[in-house]
């Protein structure tokens, strides 16, 4: 409960920390946060052009099907990328004032949420438009975004203690997401492997959620429950681990950095 309190004394700062995260993102930027759209619907055109005459089988509604899972692995990986690197960027504040330094890790997992929740105006306005449409299971949308929030509060935690002491972790991440990137449904369809390999890729915890953002905005029907609670359960645990492992590692940042 300490974690809470904490958070709750800083919350201004935590506020500003969530701006200046968005902010900082878009720094120097004439478009500004007009890349919050541009960005992912440039990828989308690079993937459904490159996947769409191998995988799409004269599905038109592919670049939506593509959509769907980019934006979401887009949060993923930009927030884990930021979250590793958030503790050596502040090194300087670090050594100077005090404050919760479960602050940084927060922050940039919960302005990649703000981000994230704006870019799905995208996936809006492709279901919306093709004719795709949308149905009453979107409400289940803050429920899906929720577990994705604490699976990378989890991870956040972790990465952004650990880089301190180990910063080839940092180099280490960008492979590993490019490696998980081919192991989650994103361009393909699970049924389209083989079902040794569908095993393997449904350990990926980002599989059952890019599922059920395609459940809720593509297919029109309900996401398996089963497996979205066991999976909130699996990120709390995940979370309450990093948060144990950020708190005992945050004793040496100062000497480190």
């Amino acid at each position: 409960m300490n974690i809470f309190k904490k958070i709750y004394n800083y919350r201004e700062l935590l506020k500003t920390n969530v701006k200046k995260e968005i902010r900082g993102r878009y720094k120097n930027s004439i478009l500004g946060i007009m890349w919050s759209f541009l960005n992912p619907l440039l990828q989308l055109l690079v993937y459904s052009v490159i996947f769409g005459a191998l995988l799409a089988g004269g599905d038109e509604t592919y670049p939506i099907y593509i959509c769907i899972a980019l934006i979401p692995w887009t949060y993923f990986t930009t927030a884990i990328t930021q979250a590793a690197f958030t503790v050596i960027g502040n090194a300087d504040i670090i050594k100077k004032v005090y404050f919760p330094r479960e602050i940084l890790p927060i922050s940039v997992v919960t302005s990649g949420a703000v981000n994230f929740v704006i870019s799905t105006i995208i996936i809006l306005a492709f279901v919306i438009f093709s004719g795709v449409g949308l149905s009453w299971y979107i409400l289940l949308y803050p429920f899906i975004l929720l577990i994705q929030y604490v699976l990378l509060l989890g991870i956040g935690f972790i990465v952004s203690s650990v880089t301190v002491y180990f910063r080839d972790l940092e180099h280490i991440i960008g492979v590993i997401l490019m490696a998980a990137f081919y192991g989650t449904p994103i361009v393909y369809k699970l049924e389209q492997l083989p079902h040794t390999l569908q095993i393997i890729v449904q350990l990926n915890p980002m599989t059952h959620l890019i599922n059920a953002y395609r459940d809720i905005f593509y297919y029109h029907q309900m996401p398996n429950m089963q497996i979205l609670f066991i999976l909130l359960g699996a990120s709390v645990v995940l979370t309450v681990i990093g948060y144990f492992i950020f708190k005992k590692l945050q004793k040496g940042f100062a000497e480190e950095l």
